[in-house]
């Protein structure tokens, strides 16, 4: 831990600083996906020799942020994380329409989250991976749930991430890491498999092999068996939820990657105290 800083200034700091990571999130969550649109469009138009669609240059940097209503560009006083929001009352200055409530609860979910991985880690290293953990688990999320894909460009570093930090034991032995993003893979890719030869149908996509995978190489094998059991009991409310709603078809697929991060970040701060528990219930 640093000298001078005692828990709670770790965790201030740590709020303000996933506030602003948080405001980037929300660039990541809605960019990447038309990055990748754009990308798979070229890629079709090459292979059937014709020319690719004509569209705006876009990355996660450029063109400045700005409404999808009216294009009013998001000057820097109207960009500030929260604060923003509430002065602007919700409404985009230029046209008066409504802002998307996702925004502000991005930037509320990384600065809680943050504030509170500060506070449990320290400034160590561990601390500085779990910054990095929840971020990608937060992208994660709400693509996944706007477009149910879990793109390579976050899940495969995430699996290299975790191998790497883990070399020095950060969250778990390097072995246990290894074992776990292989096990991780493996573990829905037999459910993949089986459920597919069973009923003829796609239960998942191969990005939540590689988000488990990815788990699994951060936190150890020894907790995915939590993880698994955790995003299968919440997936399962959640769904029957929808269902009894009347807002989602019993046919009409969930995705399963909003779940998985929700139990990787469970199980990062209280992963092996549930762990405990859990055995201690079996006979």
């Amino acid at each position: 831990m640093m000298q001078g800083l005692d828990p709670m200034q770790l965790a201030a700091g740590g709020a303000l600083f996933g506030l602003l990571i948080g405001s980037f999130l929300n660039v990541v969550i809605h960019r990447l996906p038309l990055i990748m649109e754009r990308e798979w469009q070229r890629q079709c138009a090459e292979l059937a020799g014709t020319p690719a669609p004509a569209a705006e240059p876009i990355s996660l940097l450029f063109p400045p942020s700005r409404c999808p209503h009216c294009g009013h560009r998001i000057g820097a006083l109207e960009n500030i994380p929260l604060i923003s929001y509430l002065l602007l009352r919700g409404r985009c200055k230029g046209c008066g329409k409504p802002i998307s409530l996702r925004y502000p609860f991005v930037e509320a979910l990384t600065g809680l989250l943050f504030a509170y991985a500060a506070w449990r880690f320290g400034a160590t290293l561990a601390g500085l991976g779990a910054l990095v953990f929840i971020a990608a688990l937060i992208s994660l999320t709400f693509i996944d749930a706007d477009t149910q894909l879990l793109p390579d460009d976050i899940t495969l570093p995430l699996i290299w991430a975790g191998l790497l930090i883990n070399l020095a034991g950060t969250f778990t032995s390097l072995e246990s890491a290894v074992i776990g993003a292989a096990a991780g893979y493996l573990a829905l890719w037999l459910v993949y498999w089986v459920f597919k030869l069973a009923t003829g149908k796609e239960g998942m996509g191969y990005g939540d092999f590689k988000l488990l995978a990815a788990i699994g190489a951060w936190l150890g094998w020894q907790l995915l068996p939590l993880v698994i059991l955790l995003s299968s009991l919440v997936g399962a409310l959640v769904g029957i939820a929808l269902i009894l709603l009347a807002r989602h078809g019993r046919s009409m697929p969930l995705p399963f990657g909003p779940y998985l991060a929700a139990a990787g970040v469970i199980a990062l701060f209280w992963g092996h105290r549930l762990n405990q528990v859990w055995l201690g219930l079996l006979p």
